[in-house]
């Protein structure tokens, strides 16, 4: 019988500007979804780690991170 000792998943998210919007209104809009998404993150106590967080030239952010998979234990891949 096999058991998951942990699990950890990695991710990249481009948070992209919305396009029917004003250029200033959509990056503080990819802004606070990217901090909404933390914040969600933190409240479902899912364990995380942001490898790389990076600002693109017309203002929208590539996130790479680790995270917990599932309720699984993920301690030895956030060393």
């Amino acid at each position: 019988m096999k058991r998951v000792l942990y699990a950890c998943i990695e991710q990249t998210i481009h948070f992209r500007l919305k396009e029917d919007t004003k250029h200033e209104i959509a990056v503080r809009g990819v802004q606070a979804e990217l901090e909404d998404f933390k914040t969600t993150l933190n409240r479902k106590r899912k364990k995380y780690k942001i490898l790389e967080e990076t600002n693109q030239p017309d203002g929208s952010i590539i996130v790479k991170l680790k995270r917990q998979y599932a309720d699984y234990d993920c301690d030895i891949y956030m060393e």
